[in-house]
């Protein structure tokens, strides 16, 4: 192996594995040269090497310190070749995501949070976006921590977004609530999924059977909205982005986080999506949607 690779995979197997944190400072030149029995100039080189691939920052005439994304990119260079699996709930923003990330991340079945946490528990994903409130009022976390127990159970950020009533222009059934919903036929998300999990409960809260409505099952908000704007159900639950779509009412119920959830290793093979969800572009063109709040969006948690 080339030995400024050999110093600068050492130094990357030790920021991946948690060793060297975000803001450490890394040996002078000089110091590592002498302790890897080397020349200055191969360390040089494989500092370089780092700084290119975002692992570390040159401090000119101060030491390199490890980046803020050091531990993300460290992970990417030693997982650069593998297809992240994504599974999981439906969001117009993740498709968004999806089309800048490329071939790097595919997606696979199941549909649906929790059908998504089924999977990646089972190993037939790396990671599932899931938008699911915990009896103790958080989000997603508690999740994670129970289906990945003893694999570093780690949680990317992707946004908060904005969930409510999809009615047809002009609102003439006069909705104001999942109140209003009772005797309604409505458009329902399959059972699991993060959708019906907060429509059964804003049912239940408003005193309301879920069990009791019934409608055409839809497979995405999009469907939700069509099912509305078709006049095939007089409402559902879905994200203003479904509803501003197709010029439907929109009548608020919830803000919710929508999270990204893995095991640590996969961390090098989902780079790409989080690197995406950076960029100003990408931003925007979310934010175009409505009703998505990207405020600590790519930040990356450990929640073991």
């Amino acid at each position: 192996m080339t030995r400024y690779l050999d110093v600068s995979n050492d130094i990357v197997r030790r920021v991946g594995g948690g060793e060297l944190v975000p803001g450490d400072e890394l040996p002078s030149l000089r110091e590592l040269a002498a302790q890897r029995a080397t020349t200055v100039s191969t360390v040089s080189r494989a500092y370089r090497h780092l700084a290119d691939g975002g692992v570390i920052v040159l401090g000119g005439r101060r030491r390199a310190t490890v980046a803020r994304d050091g531990v993300l990119a460290a992970r990417r260079l030693t997982g650069a070749a593998r297809v992240f699996r994504l599974t999981g709930s439906d969001d117009p923003a993740l498709d968004v995501l999806l089309h800048r990330a490329g071939r790097a991340i595919v997606t696979v079945a199941p549909r649906g949070s929790s059908a998504g946490l089924t999977a990646l528990s089972r190993g037939d994903a790396d990671g599932a976006a899931i938008h699911l409130l915990h009896r103790s009022g958080d989000y997603n976390v508690p999740f994670a921590r129970a289906l990945l127990r003893g694999q570093e159970p780690t949680l990317i950020r992707l946004w908060r977004r904005e969930q409510g009533l999809l009615v047809p222009a002009g609102n003439p059934g006069g909705i104001r609530g999942p109140g209003d919903l009772g005797g309604m036929r409505l458009a329902l998300r399959e059972p699991g999924s993060g959708t019906r999990v907060l429509l059964d409960r804003s049912l239940s809260d408003a005193g309301i059977d879920p069990d009791a409505v019934c409608g055409p099952v839809a497979g995405s908000h999009l469907e939700v909205a069509l099912a509305v704007a078709c006049g095939t159900a007089e409402a559902g639950l879905g994200v203003r982005a479904a509803a501003l779509s197709l010029d439907l009412e929109f009548v608020p119920v919830a803000w919710e986080h929508f999270d990204l959830v893995l095991a640590a290793e996969a961390l090098g093979a989902a780079a790409p999506l989080v690197e995406a969800l950076r960029e100003p572009g990408v931003r925007a063109a979310i934010g175009r949607l409505g009703g998505y709040d990207l405020d600590g969006a790519g930040t990356v948690h450990a929640v073991g």
